[in-house]
């Protein structure tokens, strides 16, 4: 391979201009190229149209030439021929959260290449809530070690998601100035969710979040939206007003509409593609270059049962979409949308040679993968090495509790001489505007969990300060029913404390006893016994470890899980609420449409319990 630079992994401006300077030479024939790939077909995404036996002229890392077969005049290293195989751009995230993999970027990289998953907007508003000061340098890592997997980071507007949560990260103007300004990966503004900080002056993180839209139109960014819940007409223009330029929240051809009429860029989840595809093609949507498809949140476990972006591709398909146009939607449609096409989205000069090559259109079966101007996965099988990194103490030492969790963490005292007490509750994905009342009984002092009512208690701990403050509530419809029973986690969308759930405190606190000791995953106390633990030890989020070996510990994990007897509502579709409550994780969210929501006890928030759109506090018992 000739002669490299740092942009090559890293694009950096100076150095972009000299390896322009090279391809401009290996175009022209004056110095050879590294590798001529010549291909029977290839997708120009431009135009939309086919070319038959065509040349892709590599330089480096980068594509130097594209044309006819035959046509280019310079002398290269070495020739592929692939007379049998159509050539389409390497697939690409609009929107993704690397860190719902729970593997960290170089193994997530060797898991989705394969896939045909090239390049990744990512939305960094996780792994920036446990370590904000380093959420770049995570992000770069795996590419200077040499991963062949382009990751743009967005740095996340909701550091923290709201005002009153705190730990870990804090992003403004200042922060976002630098980010967009040091690095030219960086490709925008992570989704803004905090939906009522942007229209209430009155709100706390209103000068916070508007100090990031200024330092990203300042440096021409653009300014991810999350417009879940919003759906009424004068929302949806005012949330385009504000700046924001796409939404992924959308679940019906009807909203979808609405906010692309605004000049909304639509990026479809799979959890709704087929409903949403094929209600506006019944309405006549010609045009689909303001729509991207999206991953968004998908387990490593996932992706070894379904695929990475090629599954979302294919459900387009199936949906009744040209392929062609489903194509779009992973890799021009994307880079246009962040301003991204002078180095991915499409096969063309001066893009990287990301390269996908198919053996059949219809099923999108994908027979090579080519990434840097290198063949890296085939039949399925990545073929590099992944890089080995020895990830530093600030991002495998994040979970910060200096001291044993006991039972009386958990607790809930109630007031001297009651009986009963009225306490607050909440539900799973509870978009209430009031919450839910219920007298509870009391004993020894301590209001009391109720399982015939499908009554059990959550809580959330800091995992930051080093001093586990603990916020607990009684929750309706989740968690376990079996006695001493308790599941905590470290993944808590998007703060990311800790939450644990359970039958009773000790077993509340022996489950996130041994989260501390593991450094973040999941931990399952079973009738008073630890019998499950899966290790997330960086960031709390994901494990440096094959995807097979995680995946191998999730099933142990749901096979244990299955021995529990668990709550869920009947008012809700088991669907969204299986018996193992893995869903929790995107239940301790805390951004539109959520109302009242549990954090970590902070001065606004004393008892962690509080309205995020509207600023009221409450006790738990009355």
């Amino acid at each position: 391979m000739s002669e490299t630079h740092p942009a090559d992994h890293l694009i950096n401006a100076a150095d972009e201009v000299k390896i322009r300077q090279r391809l401009v030479r290996v175009a022209l024939g004056h110095i050879p190229a590294d590798m001529k790939l010549r291909v029977g077909k290839l997708l120009d995404v431009h135009s939309r149209m086919w070319l038959t036996d065509q040349e892709i002229i590599i330089s480096g890392r980068r594509i130097a030439y594209v044309g006819p077969a035959g046509s280019f005049t310079g002398e290269v290293a070495q020739e592929v021929n692939e007379p049998d195989l159509m050539a389409v751009p390497g697939f690409g995230e609009v929107h993704k959260h690397i860190e719902s993999s729970h593997v960290t970027p170089e193994w997530e990289a060797a898991l989705v290449l394969p896939h045909g998953n090239t390049w990744t907007c990512e939305a960094s508003h996780e792994f920036s809530n446990v370590d904000g000061p380093n959420n770049l340098q995570f992000w770069f890592t795996a590419r200077l070690a040499g991963s062949p997997q382009k990751i743009f980071p967005l740095p996340g507007s909701a550091v923290p998601p709201t005002a009153y949560e705190w730990g870990g990260g804090y992003f403004g103007f200042d922060e976002q100035h630098e980010f967009m300004a040091d690095h030219l990966m960086v490709a925008g503004l992570d989704e803004v969710m905090d939906w009522p900080a942007v229209w209430n002056p009155e709100n706390p993180s209103y000068n916070r979040l508007w100090g990031m839209i200024e330092a990203t139109f300042a440096q021409r960014g653009v300014i991810e939206g999350h417009a879940a819940g919003i759906k009424d007409q004068p929302t949806i223009n005012a949330f385009a007003a504000a700046g924001l330029s796409s939404d992924h929240e959308a679940w019906t051809a009807e909203e979808v509409l609405d906010k692309l009429r605004r000049g909304l860029f639509m990026e479809l989840r799979p959890h709704s593609v087929k409903d949403m595809i094929t209600g506006l093609l019944d309405a006549g949507l010609g045009d689909w270059s303001q729509f991207a498809l999206t991953t968004d949140d998908r387990s490593c476990s996932d992706t070894l049962k379904l695929g990475a972006t090629d599954y979302n591709v294919r459900l387009a398909i199936d949906a009744g979409l040209a392929p062609e146009i489903a194509i779009q939607m992973v890799t021009i449609n994307p880079a246009r949308h962040m301003r991204l096409t002078p180095w991915v989205g499409s096969i063309a000069p001066g893009r990287f040679a990301d390269i996908v090559l198919l053996d059949d259109l219809d099923t999108l079966s994908i027979r090579k993968v080519w990434a840097d101007g290198e063949l890296v996965a085939e039949d399925g099988e990545y073929l590099k090495p992944v890089p080995h990194i020895d990830w530093p103490d600030w991002a495998t030492q994040t979970v910060n509790i200096q001291r044993e969790m006991t039972a009386e963490d958990f607790a809930i005292p109630a007031h001297a001489g009651r009986e009963t007490m009225t306490a607050a509750l909440l539900r799973p994905f509870h978009w209430h505007d009031d919450f839910i009342e219920m007298e509870l009984p009391v004993k020894d002092g301590h209001v009391q969990r109720d399982a015939s009512r499908n009554v059990t208690k959550f809580a959330i701990v800091d995992r930051f300060s080093g001093e586990g403050k603990t916020s607990a509530m009684f929750w309706l419809g989740t968690g376990p029913k079996t006695p001493d029973t308790a599941l905590a986690c470290s993944m808590g969308h998007d703060k990311h404390n800790i939450w644990a759930v359970g039958s009773s405190d000790a077993a509340m606190a022996q489950a996130v006893n041994a989260l501390r000791e593991i450094q973040g995953g999941w931990a399952l106390v079973r009738e008073g016994k630890l019998v499950a633990t899966v290790r997330y030890e960086v960031g709390g989020l994901m494990t440096c470890r094959a995807p097979q070996e995680l995946d191998a510990e999730m099933q142990a994990l749901y096979a244990e899980g299955d021995k529990i007897d668990w709550m869920y509502e009947p008012t809700f579709s088991p669907r969204w609420f299986p018996g193992f409550p893995e869903r929790l994780a995107f239940a301790t969210l805390t951004c539109a449409p959520w109302r009242w929501v549990l954090v970590a006890p902070s001065e606004r928030a004393p008892h962690g319990f509080v309205n995020v759109a509207t600023g009221q506090t409450h006790p738990i018992v009355w």
